[in-house]
């Protein structure tokens, strides 16, 4: 029984991955369309949203819709997510896209679908985001995000974690562990979207214009910081 039920979620892990392989411009657009609606709603979940004082202090915001885990004994985490960034005149860059992938010894049985929001708090997360390739754990610190408009932060995150962590799970805000998971350029997406292949660096740093299919994505994520830093101010 536990044979079926570790090679049932490998083959759909391995489904999954072959699905992946090959993106077209119109995934891109679904995965920017899709993450457009996950930070609506994640938001603006009544008395349990992300903290205005979160929101307003980010310097980078990535989403994963519909972030894959499972596993029976071992389990994994895939995915594919799309990121912005504050640009130094206020704007927010064009989006990169990027791949996570991981696993971790649980007790996890079966596949469950989540969808993943992770802040970048500091200049050094910030970093670690701009480069083609990092992992989550060591160096780059993530925890767990405060919950509720008016939700005390506390100060360890400002000093010591990069990454604070918002998922949901059927409805619900649920915990996940990214220990150990690796955030990677998403190459096929990239081309996909602006027709050549572009270092994270480059999209994040506003080098690039945020193209027509992004625009809703970028606004959503302007709108959502600016009215966070304006109740911050009128507190």
């Amino acid at each position: 029984m536990k044979y079926k039920i570790s090679l049932l979620v490998l083959l759909l892990f391995s489904a999954a991955t072959a699905c992946w392989s090959d993106q077209t411009r119109t995934d891109a657009v679904e995965r920017l369309q899709s993450s457009t609606k996950v930070m609506h709603q994640i938001v603006n979940v009544p008395e349990k949203g992300i903290p205005d004082k979160v929101l307003s202090g980010a310097k980078c915001i990535a989403i994963v819709p519909k972030l894959l885990k499972g596993g029976f004994i071992l389990a994994a985490k895939h995915g594919r997510g799309v990121s912005t960034c504050r640009l130094p005149k206020g704007d927010w860059s064009a989006p990169a896209f990027f791949t996570i992938s991981g696993g971790s010894w649980g007790a996890q049985i079966g596949v469950e679908s989540v969808d993943l929001v992770l802040m970048v708090m500091t200049d050094e997360g910030m970093r670690h985001l701009l480069s083609d390739k990092f992992q989550i754990g060591g160096s780059v610190s993530a925890a767990v995000g405060p919950l509720g408009r008016d939700a005390a932060a506390g100060t360890d995150w400002k000093v010591d974690t990069q990454l604070l962590t918002y998922s949901r799970a059927k409805g619900l805000f649920a915990g996940v562990d990214l220990g150990g998971s690796w955030v990677e350029r998403d190459k096929d997406s990239t081309v996909a979207m602006y027709g050549k292949d572009l270092t994270t660096r480059a999209l994040l740093e506003g080098e690039v214009p945020v193209p027509g299919d992004a625009r809703q994505f970028v606004n959503e994520i302007r709108e959502t910081k600016a009215q966070a830093t304006t109740k911050r101010k009128g507190a």
